[in-house]
């Protein structure tokens, strides 16, 4: 993407190509919103799923009103874009959550199944004219939730704080509720819709490419082996899901979550997780990964509990598990280089590099390199910690590939003897001392 794509635009300039994407979005969403409608209303076996206590669900008729503004939000919303790059990203989120919405109406069709109560008035006009092409068989995932991720994030990032953001949220999350208080939707079609959403988002990132240009042609046999074990989890979540029936059905989030990581480790690499310069991940890594990364942290504060705090290997460099916050509050450190892709990192003030690796992986030799020379800089203003998830594997390795790329030691085995003999724990297989090789080929 050239230089000239992220220059703010005025609204005349932007204007000629929100309207080219308006032209193409337009037609295809109510072509294809229409043919699925048809489509499975010819079909004989579609099925619901609805839980007992959604036929508590009030009806609500204003909240039409809000259900029909995400149509004026949706137009509006190409042209709060502020230049090219935005707008034409934006753009490809929308028509993802398009084709992902449809896609699943087609594959896994479910019909609504309460019976809408007779409105009259203005409210039930707009009832009248939402059904002269609405079917009740477009349900999961709520193409409705889908836009209203896409578009909340987008309207969030030009809102400032304050009443005008609170204004913002709220009204999105009335529309969100909406899609039932009008029976439009049932409760499963939400959370699938919110997942969809999130994925549309993450598979469409403004401040890197999207994570399918980045396919390792080659990947690492140890990289499919954990896939392969991520996608087992995965399975097993998905199949108590559909046996346990009821709110069990959630439990598709971490497979969703699980079927990721194992992409992730597949093909994608650390990237996917999308961890921001500023320790935190996307708000679509947290939404698509968040069982994942909820039990990555229990998983690391479970093994790192009989010894929580950093050590200090030599010169002030230390090595631990990413801080909580507030931890390093009473330490020298002044600095943070961070290894771990799939966790959030604080730095709190304090000077920040991350180099996002995945866990049980080595670092490949290139992000050894950069971390040997990112503690090095860092040290100049202090002391620097050194950390992953639990501080035994990726952030030993970055501390041996200072100590080698510094000549405090000579080669890779003695740079893991000087860090063994402060932290005995350390884990440096194989094929973690093979990428400290080569990392000292490089530099």
């Amino acid at each position: 993407m050239s230089a000239a794509a992220h220059l703010p635009l005025s609204l005349g300039q932007r204007f000629p190509r929100a309207l080219l994407w308006l032209l193409l979005l337009a037609p295809l969403f109510f072509a294809s919103y229409s043919f699925a409608n048809w489509y499975t209303g010819q079909r004989g076996d579609v099925g619901s799923l609805v839980f007992g206590w959604e036929s508590h669900t009030p009806f609500v008729p204003w909240t039409i009103v809000p259900y029909w503004s995400i149509d004026l939000l949706y137009v509006l919303s190409l042209l709060v874009c502020s230049n090219r790059h935005e707008l034409d990203i934006h753009a490809r989120r929308l028509l993802t959550a398009q084709c992902v919405a449809i896609a699943g109406f087609l594959l896994f069709p479910l019909h609504f199944t309460f019976s809408r109560p007779e409105t009259s008035g203005f409210f039930g006009w707009m009832f009248q004219v939402l059904m002269g092409f609405d079917k009740p068989y477009n349900q999961a995932p709520s193409l409705h939730i889908v836009l209203l991720m896409v578009l909340w994030v987008r309207y969030a990032a030009h809102v400032g704080k304050g009443w005008s953001r609170w204004l913002l949220h709220g009204w999105f999350a009335l529309i969100g509720l909406s899609v039932l208080t009008t029976y439009q939707h049932h409760f499963i079609d939400l959370p699938t819709g919110m997942l969809a959403g999130w994925l549309c988002i993450w598979l469409w990132p403004l401040d890197r490419p999207n994570p399918l240009k980045q396919l390792h042609p080659q990947p690492d046999r140890k990289g499919w082996q954990l896939a392969f074990y991520y996608v087992l989890g995965g399975s097993l979540c998905a199949g108590l899901a559909v046996w346990s029936g009821g709110l069990g059905w959630l439990l598709f989030w971490p497979a969703f979550a699980l079927a990721l990581v194992a992409f992730c480790y597949a093909r994608v690499g650390a990237g996917g997780f999308q961890k921001q310069a500023d320790g935190s991940l996307s708000s679509a890594s947290k939404g698509l990964f968040g069982p994942y990364v909820l039990g990555a942290w229990i998983n690391s504060r479970a093994w790192t509990a009989k010894a929580p705090h950093p050590q200090e290997i030599i010169e002030g460099v230390w090595l631990g598990r990413v801080p909580a916050r507030g931890q390093l509050d009473d330490t020298p450190i002044r600095g943070i280089v961070d290894l771990c892709a799939e966790l959030p990192c604080a730095p709190e003030g304090r000077s920040y590099l991350t180099l996002p690796s995945l866990d049980l992986l080595p670092p490949d030799p290139r992000t050894l390199l950069a971390a040997a020379q990112g503690i090095e800089r860092l040290r100049e203003g202090g002391p620097v910690l050194v950390c992953c998830a639990l501080g035994y594997s990726r952030s030993a390795s970055a501390v041996a590939a200072w100590l080698i790329h510094s000549g405090r030691a000579s080669d890779p085995e003695t740079a893991a003897a000087m860090i063994r003999q402060v932290r005995p724990g350390v884990v440096l297989r194989q094929g973690h001392l093979d990428a400290l090789r080569a990392m000292q080929a490089l530099s």
